[in-house]
């Protein structure tokens, strides 16, 4: 990039629109964004009990509705209201286990909700770019361990990831109906097993392992070998970011990929380093019982070199630094009460730092 981070954005007239700000990435990149001095406005569900957006009291930080995504009405209203000039869709359903319990929700939230938000933003003249955050689960995975690219065939083979390429099909009629119709530039970003400080989804391995550091209980690892492609979620807000600035200025085609350059780490060696670095986990169990569904791909890794190509964006931190402050934030907030508003800014000053030296 030739400009500062953010500036693009802070020149359009309208904020940029944010759904799914309650959940953990959308609070972190709404700290991003407020760092960064970008005006954003909120669109998402309530927040879950203990999330990051809960632990940091981020009700009414930013002019926001918490409404479901499925509700048309209230979407276009909210819209009209604010006028954003860019919008980033990141509202989903997004854990695989969920999906298998909630097949019919998933589809719903993920297919049509991102129907309902191109539908309204390609009648809005001041809507000038938007991105779809998907995710690394929709490529076709036959566990060779060879890196994705953009071009690789899709395939969703849980209802979470196909809904996701149902997702994937609605980005690229959007694209189709721009080249016909005009509209907004539209493209999706995919990156997976991000990673970072306040999470606490169920069935991630982080979250679990800080709640069994909270209760005492033993954590029972689903897939203790499973490896998997690593990153701090600031890495890829930030390729979000430098993606919405270059899409307001030229077309990038299709998609792009956001994961770690180096090798990516078993399930197994981040319960270890988590283990290390946070002294209240004691008991990590590899799961024997049977009991926990085992439904996930073995190997995920992405290639990220259109990025780098288009953006010239590349990972700040690696997967062990990332799994490393992951730990350390919560063993902070865990052991010092630290406000999770202030590790949140310690991170995206440190993050700031390391990249400014690249």
């Amino acid at each position: 990039m030739d400009y500062p981070l953010g500036q693009r954005l802070r020149e359009l007239p309208g904020p940029l629109m944010l759904t799914g700000h309650t959940g953990f990435k959308g609070t972190w990149m709404t700290f991003l964004l407020e760092h960064l001095n970008i005006q954003v406005v909120g669109y998402s569900l309530p927040a879950e009990k203990d999330s990051l957006y809960d632990r940091a009291k981020r009700t009414g930080a930013i002019p926001e509705a918490l409404v479901d995504i499925r509700d048309y009405t209230a979407l276009e209203k909210f819209i009209d209201l604010y006028k954003p000039s860019t919008i980033i869709h990141m509202a989903a359903q997004p854990l695989v286990l969920k999906s298998y319990e909630s097949p019919r929700e998933t589809f719903d939230v993920n297919v049509s909700g991102t129907v309902n938000v191109l539908d309204i933003a390609y009648k809005k003249d001041f809507v000038k770019a938007m991105i779809i955050v998907t995710t690394d689960k929709v490529y076709r995975n036959d566990n060779s361990g060879r890196a994705s690219v953009e071009t690789d065939a899709l395939e969703g083979k849980d209802p979470y990831s196909a809904s996701k390429v149902g997702t994937e099909a609605v980005v690229a009629a959007w694209q189709q109906i721009a080249k016909v119709s005009g509209g907004p530039r539209v493209i999706s970003v995919r990156a997976g097993n991000v990673i970072g400080g306040g999470d606490f989804a169920e069935n991630r391995i982080i979250p679990d392992l800080i709640r069994g550091s909270m209760t005492g209980n033993p954590v029972q690892i689903r897939n203790p070998e499973s490896i998997r492609p690593w990153q701090h979620v600031l890495d890829p807000l930030v390729g979000y970011i430098m993606t919405l600035e270059t899409l307001i200025k030229k077309e990038i085609s299709g998609s792009l990929n956001f994961g770690p350059k180096d090798a990516s780490i078993p399930v197994s060696e981040v319960a270890k380093m988590g283990a290390e670095i946070t002294s209240q986990i004691k008991t990590l169990l590899p799961d024997q019982s049977g009991r926990l569904p085992k439904v996930e791909a073995q190997v995920l890794n992405l290639n990220s070199d259109l990025a780098v190509h288009y953006l010239n964006w590349k990972p700040v931190w690696t997967q062990e630094n990332a799994i490393k402050k992951t730990f350390a934030w919560w063993n902070k907030y865990l052991t010092e009460n630290i406000n999770p508003n202030e590790l949140c800014f310690q991170d995206l000053q440190e993050f700031e730092r390391d990249r400014s030296k690249q």
